[in-house]
């Protein structure tokens, strides 16, 4: 599975954006899919996971009630949708795919990765 990230950018706080992570090859609906970021000089953290058939999600706390995570897997996508963004949030965000549940929170369990893409928030 390749993974390719979009739809990062700049952003005041409280805006919004929509982070897509588009896949290739035919076996996407097999996999669960995570996001994660990665502030500078900080390392990479989970953010959401979306289980293989888009019905379950799980989020870190920070994002709760903020960001959603959906996936279309007719088309080979996966979302974040980011509310209510804060200066904190500013960080590369990339998508992970793995065989493992939504509540997978570990980088190391995850088989594939995207190439990220930057979210900064002014304040």
């Amino acid at each position: 599975v390749q993974l390719q990230a979009s739809g990062g950018g700049l952003v005041q706080a409280g805006g919004s954006l929509r982070l897509s992570c588009a896949a290739s090859g035919d076996t996407f609906s097999s996999y669960a899919l995570a996001w994660f970021r990665q502030a500078p000089g900080k390392e990479r953290e989970f953010v959401a996971g979306i289980s293989w058939t888009g019905r379950s999600t799980y989020y870190a706390d920070f994002v709760k009630g903020r960001f959603t995570g959906s996936r279309d897997n007719a088309q080979n996508t996966v979302y974040l949708q980011m509310n209510s963004l804060k200066p904190e949030d500013t960080a590369v965000y990339y998508c992970a795919a793995g065989v493992k549940g939504a509540r997978t929170t570990l980088t190391y369990e995850y088989d594939y990765w995207g190439q990220g893409t930057l979210v900064t928030v002014s304040s």
